[in-house]
Parts: C-alpha cells; sequence; structure tokens
C-alpha cells in the first residue's frame, strides 16, 4: 500500500496539507515546511506566499 496525503480544500482559505512539505516554485526556489499541517495560500495575499498568513481574512472596507 503506498503513503497517502490529504489535501483539504477551505472554502475561503488555504489549502491544508499534510505535512513535512516540499514546495517547489515555478521560479525554481523550494519551500520546505516540518509541520505535521501545512497552510498554503489559495489567495496570493500572504507575505510569506507560498505558506498561508491568513492574510484572505482580511477584507478592504469600500468607505475607504
Amino acid at each position: 500500500m503506498t503513503d497517502r496525503r490529504t489535501v483539504r480544500v477551505v472554502p475561503g482559505g488555504p489549502i491544508m496539507v499534510e505535512g513535512p512539505v516540499r514546495v517547489e516554485m515555478p521560479d525554481g526556489r523550494v519551500v520546505e515546511s516540518d509541520r505535521f499541517m501545512v497552510a498554503l495560500c489559495a489567495c496570493r495575499r500572504s507575505k510569506t506566499y507560498p505558506l498561508c498568513d491568513t492574510s484572505h481574512r482580511r477584507r478592504i472596507r469600500a468607505d475607504r
């Protein structure tokens, strides 16, 4: 039997991946995390992209 990782897409939030993970970016950069659960940014607002920093929770107010 093969090892399987669970990937969970959170509506309006990150993509949760069982870790540890190694993410290979299009520019060749590699991002690694040893955590048991890793949040990958799906909105591209994160300052730590491709890792999620919960920027998806911030909303831009129309009256500003």
